[in-house]
């Protein structure tokens, strides 16, 4: 058996916590892109996915379902790859 490597360590808990940030609405919009999307991101969008995930739940719920403005501050390729992803306007 070969030792997890740290990127899949990372990608692992990242998926977990993607799939359990807490409310069920994100849980499916976060974790549903993180399985399609954690593999294929090099060691900058992990990171800037990590950052991401430490956000409230209450604004990246705003952002990604009611459609507010992301604060310029938030902007960054992760976001606009989620929002992609579901073709949320």
């Amino acid at each position: 058996m070969t030792a997890m490597t740290d990127r899949e360590h990372k990608t692992k808990r990242l998926r977990f916590r993607a799939w359990h940030r807490g409310t069920r609405e994100l849980d499916l919009l976060i974790g549903r892109f993180a399985d399609a999307h954690l593999e294929t991101m090099d060691e900058g969008q992990l990171d800037r996915f990590e950052t991401f995930m430490k956000l409230p739940d209450p604004d990246v719920y705003g952002w990604l379902v009611k459609g507010l403005p992301v604060p310029e501050e938030h902007q960054d390729d992760i976001i606009d790859l989620i929002v992609d992803f579901h073709k949320l306007p």
